[in-house]
C-alpha cells in the first residue's frame, strides 16, 4: 500500500486540478443543480376538500358580501361583465361569472425581462423567488441601525440583484424618500430598477395620473410601444383591494389604465390576519382567493386573457401587540395554502415569503427567512416576492441580506428540487464496484465526481471550513466578508445600464435623477 500511495496522490492531484478547471467553466442550464422555474408542489398543507372548501367560501363571499368602493368607472366595467351593483354600493359577483373569467384569464404566463435569458416562466408550478416591498430604511450592518432609503439605494440593490443567480426577478423593494414629488418618484423607480438589472422589474404606481407617464417611460426604454407591448419587462404591482372586501379607487384606475396600456399586473391582496382578515389561516386564505378572483373578473372584463398575477399577500399579525410576523410559521403556512390555490385555480399566481421581523442579518434572520421561502418553493408557488433582504417586517432592506438570500434561496431550490430515483442514482452498480474489490469508499470515483456539480448547491458566501481551517484563515465575518462582495459589485458598471444615447433621451423626456 505504501508503495503505491504516491502514484495514486499525483493522479488524484491531477485529476483535481482538471475538476477545478472544469468547476471554473460556466455550466449548462441542463447540468445546473437549480435554475429557475423548478417544479414544486410535492408539499400541500390543504388536503383536496380543504381547497374546494375555499373555493366554495371564496364564491360565497363574492356572491353575497361582494366588494364595496369601486370606482365609477370599475363599476360600468364589471357590471357590463355581469356583476351586480347592490343598493348598498357593493359589487356582488355571481359564481357563474367568476367561473367564466376563470376560463378566459392568462394560464400561461411568460414574464419577459430585457434580456430574453431572464424570462419567467409562470405555467404550472414552476417557482421564482425575488424582491418585493415598500421599505422606507436601510438596514446600516456597520452601525447596527437604520436610514432614509433613497433613490440611489433603490439602484444598487437592482445592481446587486443583477448578479445573483438564485434571485429571479426585481420588484421594487423600497421606496426612494429622497424624490418628494410622487409621479418623479414612480418614474425614478422604473428608471433606477431598468437601469440596474436586465431581469423582470416589478413596480408600484402611486396615483391615477402616473400611470400613462410610467407607461410612455416604458415604452422609450422599450423602443416604442409595440416594442414594449410584445416583450413588456415591467410589471405593475396593485394593492386593488383595501382588506376587507373594498375595492381601492385610486389604484382600481391605475390598473385600467396599465391593462389598457399592456402592462403585466399582480393583483395584491395584501390583508393582515386578525386585523383586517380573519384571524384562522384558512380564514384568511379565503378572503384573500375571494378579493383576487375579483380582480381577476375586473381585468379579464377590461382585456381577456390580460396577464395577470393571483397575487394572495395575506400576512401574519402578532395578537399580543399589533406587530406584523413574515417571520413566523404562521406566514410560511399562509403562503403555502395560498400556492395550492393558485395551482387549483391554474392561473400565475405570487405570495410572499422569505422576509423577515428580525432588525439585522443575524440568526433570526437566517431561520425565519429559509422556513417560508422553503414551503412557499416546496408548495410551487410561481412568484415569491420579498424572498430576499427584507427585514423589520418590512420596514427595512438589506443590500447584505440581499446578498446572503442567495445563498439562502439556493438552498430552498434545491429542496424543490427534491429527490431524483432512477437506476443511476440508486447506484447499486457503483456499490458493488466500491464494495467488493474497490477502494471501500466513494471519495473521487468517477461517479461522485460527475454527480458533485449536477447534485449539490454550493454556498458563495456559506462556510464549511472546520473550527482549526476557520482560525487559520484569520476567522472570516460572514458579514464582514458580505459586505466587501457588495462593495465589489458596486464597484463594476452596471451591465443593465443604457446605451448613453438612449439615456440622454431618458433624461431630456422624463425628470430622471440619479447620475448620469
Amino acid at each position: 500500500m505504501t508503495d503505491h500511495a504516491p502514484s495514486r496522490r499525483a493522479g488524484r492531484s491531477g485529476g483535481r486540478a482538471a475538476r477545478l478547471a472544469l468547476r471554473a467553466a460556466p455550466m449548462s442550464d441542463d447540468m445546473r443543480p437549480i435554475r429557475p422555474g423548478m417544479t414544486g408542489g410535492t408539499y400541500r398543507p390543504l388536503s383536496n376538500a380543504d381547497v374546494q372548501k375555499i373555493h366554495n367560501a371564496a364564491l360565497t363571499a363574492l356572491e353575497t358580501i361582494g366588494l364595496a368602493d369601486a370606482p365609477p368607472s370599475g363599476v360600468e366595467i364589471l357590471t357590463g361583465a355581469g356583476a351586480i351593483l347592490g343598493d348598498d354600493g357593493r359589487i356582488r359577483f355571481p359564481r357563474a361569472l367568476v367561473e367564466d373569467m376563470l376560463a378566459v384569464a392568462c394560464k400561461d404566463l411568460t414574464l419577459c425581462a430585457r434580456d430574453p435569458r431572464h424570462d419567467l416562466d409562470l405555467s404550472g408550478q414552476r417557482v421564482h423567488y425575488g424582491t418585493a416591498g415598500a421599505a422606507v430604511n436601510m438596514v446600516d450592518v456597520t452601525g447596527n441601525a437604520f436610514r432614509d432609503s433613497t433613490l440611489q439605494d433603490l439602484h444598487d440593490a437592482a445592481r446587486i440583484a443583477d448578479t445573483l443567480d438564485n434571485v429571479h426577478f426585481l420588484q421594487r423593494p423600497m421606496v426612494a424618500r429622497d424624490i418628494a414629488d410622487n409621479l418623479e418618484m414612480d418614474l425614478n423607480t422604473i428608471y433606477a430598477c431598468c437601469a440596474g438589472t436586465t431581469k423582470h422589474v416589478g413596480t408600484s404606481i402611486s396615483d391615477p395620473s402616473h400611470a400613462q407617464p410610467c407607461l410612455d417611460l416604458c415604452y422609450a426604454i422599450a423602443g416604442g410601444e409595440a416594442e414594449f407591448r410584445a416583450r413588456p419587462f415591467v410589471s405593475m404591482s396593485n394593492c386593488f383591494v383595501v382588506p376587507p372586501m373594498k375595492f381601492a379607487t385610486e389604484s382600481c384606475e391605475s390598473m385600467e389604465t396599465c391593462v389598457r396600456g399592456g402592462m403585466p399586473v399582480l393583483l395584491l391582496s395584501a390583508g393582515m390576519s386578525g386585523a383586517t382578515a380573519p384571524s384562522t389561516i384558512a380564514g384568511a386564505i379565503t378572503q384573500a382567493v375571494a378579493e383576487c378572483l375579483a380582480g381577476l373578473v375586473y381585468v379579464n372584463a377590461i382585456a381577456p386573457g390580460h396577464p395577470a398575477i393571483f397575487g394572495t399577500w395575506p400576512f401574519g399579525l402578532d395578537l399580543r401587540t399589533g406587530a406584523m410576523t413574515v417571520g413566523s410559521g404562521e406566514q410560511a403556512l399562509l403562503t403555502a395554502g395560498c400556492a395550492q390555490m393558485h395551482a387549483f385555480y391554474g392561473v400565475p399566481g405570487g405570495a410572499a415569503a422569505g422576509a423577515s421581523d428580525s432588525k439585522m442579518p443575524d440568526m433570526q434572520a437566517g431561520w425565519e427567512q429559509m422556513c417560508s421561502n422553503v414551503m412557499a418553493g416546496l408548495a410551487g408557488c410561481n412568484m415569491i416576492y420579498e424572498a430576499a433582504g427584507m427585514h423589520a417586517s418590512l420596514l427595512g432592506f438589506c443590500h447584505e441580506s440581499l446578498i446572503l438570500a442567495d445563498d439562502i434561496i439556493g438552498q430552498a431550490q434545491r429542496c424543490v428540487r427534491g429527490i431524483e430515483v432512477d437506476d443511476e442514482t440508486l447506484a447499486l452498480d457503483q456499490m458493488a464496484e466500491v464494495c467488493m474489490g474497490g477502494p471501500g469508499h466513494y471519495l473521487g470515483t468517477d461517479r461522485t465526481l460527475s454527480h458533485m456539480e449536477r447534485d449539490c448547491v454550493y454556498p458563495a458566501l456559506g462556510n464549511r471550513m472546520s473550527p482549526k481551517e476557520w482560525a487559520e484563515s484569520d476567522r472570516p465575518d460572514l458579514i464582514e466578508q458580505t459586505i466587501k462582495r457588495k462593495e465589489a459589485i458596486l464597484a463594476t458598471r452596471a451591465p443593465a445600464r443604457f446605451d448613453p444615447a438612449l439615456d440622454a433621451d431618458l433624461r431630456k423626456r422624463f425628470p430622471i435623477h440619479l447620475p448620469a
